[in-house]
């Protein structure tokens, strides 16, 4: 069965790629704090269908590049207002 992460995707200016943050919470194990730590991975998206801000469900599969063994599964959920990064 094939690994399965849901994040949020930080990059998509690569051809058919994108780059996606999952963010877990971990208990540190001495001082019982909780802590957010993040991890990118980058996945295949054929279609270049997800944009930077969606929430996205990416599957492990076999490598399709040196650093890609992910691919996209389906956007789950698209901001409401998407930043364009214009002049300001």
């Amino acid at each position: 069965m094939a690994k399965t992460l849901v994040g949020t995707v930080s990059s998509d200016k690569a051809d058919k790629t994108i780059v996606v943050t999952v963010v877990t919470r971990k208990t540190h194990p001495i001082y019982k704090k909780q802590y957010s730590e993040g991890k990118k991975f980058m996945a295949h998206d054929e279609k270049n269908e997800a944009q930077v801000g969606d929430k996205v469900s990416i599957e492990e599969s076999r490598p399709l590049s040196r650093r890609k063994r992910y691919v996209l599964k389906k956007v789950i959920e698209r901001p409401l207002i998407r930043d364009e990064g214009g002049d300001e």
